[in-house]
């Protein structure tokens, strides 16, 4: 049997609905900023809790841009974790920021009792991350970043649809940032990125910004860039923003099985599963003993698996000017070398989810 990671053939098996409305753009000649990408934000907005939504490029515009609407600058300094994927640490680093890293939980979420030992005066701004579709814990980092008058701007891109007390996340911070890359929730044909926020102040900003700065077309406010997410890649959004609830229960139904069947092998370990959150699963990541064999086996099962990630963010060459050193963040580090990823997509099938298990099971024995 073979096992797929992606699931982009199957989910646009069909194109013929979205190539029809591809046509109907062509004919209109909308293509940049045009009505479907103000449908779109509208439609992220309303599935996020938020007032306002941006469409932006990419995921890492959506944080670069929220934190220099918020002022962030040269010489600033803004929380993060080292485990998640480059572009959080790099939108921080492309502003003129420095990212301070905290370690995390067992959960791969940042350790929110660390965060208090990390500020400096020079810190702005917590980017949490909902990694792998694991919200953070937003109360908590909420209220410390009131106590020390911090601004927040979450890192959602693998955290569509994702809640904490039954509020969604992008909703809490100043601006949450979210990617619609292919393999995301919400993904398009492309690249593409959305900022959510409730501050009006905040989305006049951005959307100068994502614009050259212009006010109108022969009015500059401010210097910008041009980072807009395209029409055409809103067309897309729209079509699959109305099956993201069905895409969301597949994937947590997916996880359930998993977290069911393999907790009840010796040498796999779940992480914690919290009553209060809804995990989304954008990735279905366990620990395992033997990693690297347990990866090897699968593959050689037909079995698609994945490390998300291997070399944690501190110990990458970009990071080298920041001064960290192996042994900094040892849950990080722990991780990197026993987290494996398995395929848990709204494609997958009853017998593949089996299939799975068994190879995982026969490993182990």
């Amino acid at each position: 049997m073979k096992i797929k990671f992606s699931y982009l053939d199957e989910q646009f098996r069909n194109p013929e609905p979205i190539l029809a409305e591809i046509k109907r753009l062509v004919e209109s000649g909308d293509f940049t900023l045009g009505k479907p990408l103000q449908e779109f934000e509208n439609s992220f907005a309303k599935l996020c809790g938020t007032k306002y939504a941006i469409g932006v490029g990419t995921g890492t515009d959506a944080l670069r841009l929220s934190l220099i609407a918020l002022g962030i600058k040269e010489g600033d300094e803004v929380i993060t974790v080292p485990n998640s994927f480059y572009a959080t640490a790099g939108a921080i680093a492309t502003t003129g920021a420095k990212p301070v890293f905290v370690d995390v939980k067992n959960d791969y979420v940042i350790d929110v009792d660390l965060i208090e030992n990390a500020l400096t005066e020079k810190t702005k701004a917590i980017m949490p991350v909902h990694l792998y579709g694991k919200p953070a814990n937003m109360p908590a980092i909420m209220k410390i970043a009131k106590e020390n008058n911090l601004e927040v701007i979450e890192d959602a891109c693998q955290g569509i649809t994702a809640e904490v007390d039954g509020k969604t996340v992008g909703s809490f911070g100043a601006a949450g940032g979210f990617s619609v890359h292919p393999l995301k929730g919400i993904n398009v044909w492309g690249d593409g990125g959305i900022i959510t926020t409730n501050s009006e102040a905040i989305r006049e900003k951005l959307l100068l910004l994502r614009n050259h700065g212009l006010k109108s077309r022969d009015e500059c406010a401010v210097y910008g860039y041009n980072c807009r997410l395209d029409t055409l890649q809103a067309v897309v959004g729209n079509h699959i923003i109305k099956d993201v609830s069905r895409i969301t229960e597949k994937r947590i139904g997916n996880a359930k099985y998993y977290d069911s069947e393999l907790s009840k092998i010796e040498g796999i370990a779940i992480p914690p599963r919290k009553k209060n959150e809804k995990e989304v699963y954008h990735t279905y990541v366990i620990r395992a003993e033997n990693r690297d064999g347990l990866l090897q086996h699968l593959i050689k099962n037909g079995i698609e698996a994945k490390v998300h990630y291997p070399i944690p963010l501190h110990l990458q060459e970009a990071s080298k000017h920041l001064g960290y050193k192996k042994g900094d963040f040892p849950e990080t580090e722990a991780q990197a070398k026993s987290i494996i990823t398995l395929p848990a997509h709204q494609y997958l099938k009853d017998e593949e989810r089996e299939y799975i298990v068994k190879k995982i099971k026969e490993f182990y024995k």
